[in-house]
């Protein structure tokens, strides 16, 4: 049963990730867009058709929904597009292979420090009238 759960999500996160691939194609119809946009807003938002607090029901919406829609959004897709997408997450599959060693993550982590100081800086600046001078 749990290996049915795990292929089950697999395939959900595949046809997310051709999905969303598609979706940045030109050639992508503004309706499918739309379609895309309305999915991944029904998937972050915190309301739902039954509330997440009850128990099993809760998540059911999002375990019958949102595999239908995004099953009806990859329909509406042109088959070119798809076929461009799958090539475009094959291509990339192989260049992740043949890249062994992972991208180093220096300049992300210069932008959080950098927004830490000018957050602390900030901060300063709007307490400096009301501390004691030393």
């Amino acid at each position: 049963m749990l290996q049915k759960i795990n292929a089950w999500a697999k395939r959900i996160k595949q046809q997310v990730t051709l999905l969303w691939t598609a979706y940045q194609h030109p050639e992508c119809p503004i309706y499918v867009k739309l379609l895309i946009g309305l999915i991944v807003l029904y998937a972050l938002s915190p309301i739902d058709l039954i509330p997440d607090f009850i128990p099993v029901l809760g998540y059911l919406d999002e375990m019958i929904l949102l595999p239908i829609l995004i099953a009806l959004a990859l329909k509406l897709m042109p088959d070119h597009v798809i076929e461009l997408a799958e090539q475009e997450l094959v291509n990339e599959e192989n260049f992740k292979k043949e890249k062994s060693p992972k991208p180093k993550l220096w300049l992300g982590g210069l932008l959080v420090v950098s927004i830490w100081i000018l957050g602390i800086t900030w901060l300063g600046h709007l307490l400096a009238p009301i501390l004691p001078k030393f």
